[in-house]
């Protein structure tokens, strides 16, 4: 029994009245009001509540990853939290005005069978975020690489992947088509180097230029914090048309090879120009025959 029936049954049994028409719809409306100002509470009870959880969880957690995956569970919970509570203010301001709600559940039940068939795609969306979401396989703020596209993750859904490229496009993933993660964001990265020079040159004397320019770089204030473990050479890459490409790489921080490795070249091709050591760049001698 709704609240105005109790009301209109009370005034019936002590007063001997009932409701008149408008009575009774101006109830009705007293009572949408009350429960959109419930909904409204709730909504704001539940942020409230999720970003006091999220305060404190991240507070003792002093791991990156793990803050990041925290606060990429907090947004899928706020929203499935929006989505649940919306559902249930609308069915109750439907039943209020009187208006039955059973039918038209019975009625969506039908017709979300005939749309779960032609939706597939959106159905497959929705449960490969959920999977990639437990698996804790993207969090906001990783770089990634999916569908062919890569950028910085600034929101994850249970439909789709919002990622911004270097160029500042925004690129909307949907979850469906997402076969493959490649997340640059884990625990560390390597700063992957080829160095090209000329023929002429020592190895070793490039070597250890190369490595003393390392040294200094890693002393740096800004770049050093960034690198956790010292140059690795890898030994000679190729042997090109016009130089000998030498391979190093720097283990960093998560998502810090792209600035590391640009401001290294930069540092190396000054020291290079210091030392004298020549950077090639192809060239082609012509002969000529004399008759």
């Amino acid at each position: 029994m709704h609240v105005k029936d109790l009301i209109e049954n009370f005034l019936v049994n002590h007063l001997g009245t009932g409701l008149p028409a408008w009575g009774k719809a101006l109830l009705a409306l007293t009572n949408v009001f009350l429960i959109l100002l419930l909904s409204w509470a709730l909504l704001s009870a539940v942020g409230t509540l999720l970003r006091a959880l999220n305060s404190r969880m991240v507070a003792h957690n002093p791991d990156i990853d793990e803050r990041k995956r925290i606060e990429t569970l907090t947004r899928v919970v706020r929203y499935v939290a929006s989505v649940v509570i919306g559902a249930l203010t609308i069915m109750l301001i439907l039943a209020e005005i009187g208006i039955s709600i059973a039918p038209i559940l019975a009625t969506a039940g039908v017709a979300g069978l005939a749309v779960g068939f032609g939706a597939q795609s959106l159905v497959k969306d929705y449960f490969t975020g959920f999977v990639m979401l437990i698996e804790n396989q993207i969090r906001v703020g990783d770089l990634v690489e999916v569908a062919g596209k890569s950028g910085m993750v600034e929101e994850v859904t249970l439909r789709f992947i919002r990622l911004r490229d270097i160029d500042g496009s925004v690129h909307f993933v949907p979850n469906g088509v997402i076969a493959t993660v490649t997340n640059r964001s884990r625990e560390f990265s390597y700063a992957m180097i080829d160095i090209g020079v000329a023929y002429k040159e020592q190895l070793d004397q490039v070597r250890q230029v190369i490595a003393e320019a390392a040294e200094a770089f890693r002393a740096d204030p800004v770049f050093g914090p960034r690198i956790l473990e010292p140059i690795e050479f890898m030994g000679v890459e190729q042997l090109a048309d016009s130089a000998v490409v030498l391979r190093c790489r720097f283990k960093v921080a998560p998502a810090e090879f792209g600035p590391v490795r640009r401001e290294f070249l930069m540092r190396l091709k000054n020291e290079f120009d210091r030392r004298g050591i020549e950077i090639p760049f192809p060239s082609r001698t012509v002969y000529s025959r004399t008759q």
